[in-house]
């Protein structure tokens, strides 16, 4: 048997769809019928080539952020990871990463900050060939984390799951965020509109949302956000500091956070802050992007920066009770604008494309549907 994909051979290249073998699961692993694969902002950042890779020869298939149906149970896989019993066909969310339990880090209860949860890229001839979300398949390595996905949640709501929604989860968490802490989002993409919910269910007040694109305004304002901030209608740093002042009571945010992925909102971000406050960087992958600013500011402002990349794996089953729970006072069903095709992946990613049309209609999320 097999199955589909899109292979990826660098920015400016078109995907080039393949077919190959579908593998056998190893004993502790899972092959898993993908059934909707988000493009994520850190997916563009490849695509653009400004998070440049080393490719294989034979190209490379990304993507993460996804949801599916078990296709084939390895032979030692009976249930997910809280214990439930799991057959082929469940629906499942599962980690895209693989932190190795037995490092330094690990061994302190900080899974996602482990050195070796991420490997190289791999090319679609090398085993198990399923190595991302753009495809029909994914393969579940051996040991990933895998949770049962309750049958009152669509697809749609899902897909995040395993990116933007335990992302932030994870992230607000780790910065500290604390019923009445005020909130600034710098970005209303996929992780900030998630953003804006997570920070209104766990007690920010105000939350307040930075974006060029109106319709991604309102988006946050529907999802809850208190104030939001055109980038169009002021477009003066100094301004918009001024401005998050006056809506933070003079002081500035008890927490910023950068879901933009552009070092040069760091700075503004920084300065947005209150004394003591903190500032959660989660959007800037791409290393070699560098952004010059006075790190006295830190410094006399006793303020700190919270590194976050993915999360610890337990978030994932916390954020589908998240979904459960809220589902009827968000509207989830909104963050998903386009669907398309694994054959029209090409003009996925040029409609999900913000950066050069940053006026423009843009999607919040971009999906296909394999």
């Amino acid at each position: 048997m097999t199955g589909r994909a899109a292979v990826f051979h660098g920015p400016g290249k078109p995907f080039e769809i393949q077919e190959l073998s579908l593998p056998d699961p190893e004993p502790r692993a899972a092959l898993i019928r993908v059934a909707l694969a988000n493009i994520c902002g850190s997916d563009l950042h490849f695509w653009r080539g400004d998070a440049p890779l080393t490719l294989p020869p034979d190209g490379w298939i990304f993507g993460h952020e996804m949801t599916g149906q078990i296709a084939r149970l390895g032979r030692e896989v009976t249930t997910d990871s809280l214990g439930q019993p799991l057959r082929e066909g469940d629906r499942v969310a599962y980690s895209y990463f693989y932190p190795c339990g037995r490092c330094s880090v690990c061994l302190r209860g900080k899974m996602a900050a482990c050195p070796k949860k991420v490997g190289r890229p791999l090319g679609p001839t090398q085993f198990p060939h399923f190595h991302g979300a753009f495809a029909e398949y994914y393969y579940l390595r051996p040991g990933g984390f895998l949770f049962k996905v309750p049958d009152d949640l669509p697809d749609e709501m899902v897909a995040p799951v395993n990116c933007a929604l335990s992302q932030v989860i994870y992230g607000l968490r780790e910065a500290g965020l604390r019923f009445g802490d005020s909130v600034v989002i710098q970005g209303a993409g996929g992780l900030g509109i998630h953003a804006v919910a997570v920070a209104k269910e766990m007690g920010g007040a105000p939350v307040i949302v930075l974006d060029q694109v109106e319709a991604r305004l309102a988006l946050a304002r529907a999802f809850g956000a208190d104030q939001t901030v055109s980038l169009q209608e002021i477009p003066e740093s100094k301004t918009r500091l001024q401005r998050v002042r006056e809506l933070t009571g003079g002081l500035g945010a008890a927490l910023v956070c950068d879901f933009v992925g552009f070092p040069g909102v760091i700075p503004e971000g920084i300065e947005m802050l209150r004394p003591g406050g903190t500032y959660l960087e989660i959007g800037c992958i791409s290393r070699g992007a560098t952004v010059a600013f006075d790190p006295s500011t830190l410094v006399w402002g006793s303020k700190r920066i919270v590194g976050v990349i993915m999360y610890d794996p337990g978030v994932i089953p916390q954020a589908l009770e998240f979904l459960r729970r809220t589902r009827g006072r968000y509207p989830f069903d909104k963050i998903l604008s386009h669907r398309f095709t694994l054959d029209e992946i090409n003009e996925a990613f040029r409609q999900a494309e913000w950066v050069s049309r940053a006026g423009g209609a843009t999607p919040t999320r971009a999906a296909l549907v394999p």
